[in-house]
């Protein structure tokens, strides 16, 4: 059995019929939203890894503090045989686990990019020859159907994405991952919690100005796969916390009125001065509510970890 297999769930323009139909839909609304996974071409993962490294920007550094320190107990709860990890990237943080998971005979990554499917295995496999790694190019936000597996399994959602979901898409989200959880399965969850606003504001907008070019590469990609002329010199970007919804949003600002034409849209897109454009929504949570969101779902919060200055927390959760 060879120890790579790739499977692909989506069509082979799924990604380009995904990103016409959202930018058609969000620049079109009153509100102009863009949703924040097309940051995420090889040029925006490139700026985020960036991110992860600034001093103002703590999530990673907390949920590894926390992998780091809980991966033994992780693995002694769960005694996964498959591990499945939910939008894996890179599968950097995952290292952390694969080390502690010493019954794992699979890891499962599901992300929407084969590149960084195929690139994410190559490396854990030159470092983990005993591994077997069956990768999925799907939308995990659109239901999901796993392989054949051996349980119990782990299914992962980390990084603290969650939170880029709406409360309503996070409720659809955590009923289709209630789904996939046979008796013994459980979840590990990563969160961002709720804390002071400077903290949370200067994590989305540093002072080297990395995130200020994450968020203006959104429009670099419309521009080269849709063939629009936007200027990213035009928008300006803007961090700011709502504390009604207890979210980050990240937004791009114009600058002065424009016009911006899509051609492969046959659209054409008029902004005022000042005009935003809402480009993520990052959710910041607490326990409680963490407890409330996976019940409604069907699953039971059974161990809540932070890091040490209670930034971040994962939590582990079984089906009901």
């Amino acid at each position: 059995m060879s120890p790579f297999e790739l499977t692909r769930t989506l069509p082979e323009d799924a990604t380009g019929a995904a990103l016409r139909a959202d930018v058609l839909q969000g620049l079109t609304r009153t509100s102009k939203t863009l949703p924040p996974k097309w940051f995420y071409d090889s040029r925006g993962s490139e700026l985020f890894e960036e991110i992860t490294r600034l001093p103002e920007y703590y999530p990673t550094r907390a949920e590894r503090e926390i992998l780091l320190a809980r991966g033994p107990e992780i693995a002694a709860l769960t005694g996964a045989r498959t591990l499945v990890e939910l939008g894996s990237g890179s599968s950097d943080k995952t290292r952390h686990l694969l080390d502690e998971l010493t019954e794992l005979q699979l890891y499962v990554p599901v992300d929407v990019s084969e590149s960084a499917l195929t690139g994410a295995a190559r490396s854990l496999l030159a470092e983990r020859p005993g591994l077997r790694v069956h990768a999925l190019i799907a939308d995990f936000t659109a239901g999901l159907t796993l392989p054949a597996t051996p349980g119990p399994r782990l299914v992962a959602f980390l990084g603290g994405t969650i939170g880029n979901l709406l409360p309503a898409e996070r409720a659809v989200f955590l009923a289709s991952v209630r789904a996939l959880l046979a008796p013994g399965d459980t979840l590990l969850l990563g969160t961002d919690l709720v804390k002071d606003e400077s903290v949370l504001v200067r994590a989305y907008d540093d002072t080297a100005g990395v995130t200020a070019a994450f968020n203006k590469n959104v429009l670099s990609v419309i521009d080269r796969e849709l063939g629009a002329d936007f200027d990213p010199r035009d928008f300006g970007h803007v961090a700011l916390w709502d504390a009604e919804n207890e979210w980050i949003e990240m937004r791009l600002r114009a600058r002065r009125a424009l016009t911006v034409k899509i051609p492969e849209l046959d659209l054409v897109v008029h902004f005022e001065a000042g005009e935003e454009v809402r480009t993520e929504i990052s959710a910041k949570f607490r326990q409680d509510g963490v407890r409330t969101e996976l019940s409604a779902a069907g699953m039971e919060l059974t161990r809540w970890w932070t890091d040490e200055a209670r930034r971040f927390a994962l939590s582990l959760a079984t089906a009901v």
